[in-house]
């Protein structure tokens, strides 16, 4: 098994930084990918953040009530080794292609 840290990720808006509310998780959970883990809120809303793959929680970080800066480490998965951590966004680049390939299609309708 490995150990992936998962950061604090950029939230938007030019966000820097946000408070952890709640974990949704303790050490020892084992979550899938997606899974809410945890809320935090930003100076506009309370966002909640997904596990950003398959896994079981070894460390948490932070405790609610913290601020945390964007890149700051939130939590460590232990992870199978054979698992990439580029898989997890693979799965939302492959979405904005389906409306490109859309788009393709009205020019010969």
């Amino acid at each position: 098994m490995a150990v992936r840290e998962f950061a604090l990720p950029d939230l938007g808006e030019g966000l820097t930084e946000s408070e952890l509310v709640a974990w949704k998780v303790s050490v020892g959970d084992t979550v899938q990918l997606n899974q809410i883990i945890a809320e935090v809120e930003t100076a506009k809303a309370l966002v909640e953040l997904p596990a950003p793959y398959d896994g079981r929680v070894s460390r948490l970080f932070v405790e609610p009530g913290v601020t945390v800066a964007v890149g700051e480490p939130l939590v460590a998965f232990e992870v199978d080794a054979g698992e990439s951590v580029e898989g997890a966004p693979a799965a939302p680049a492959a979405t904005p292609s389906a409306p490109a390939a859309a788009e393709k299609a009205e020019p010969t309708l």
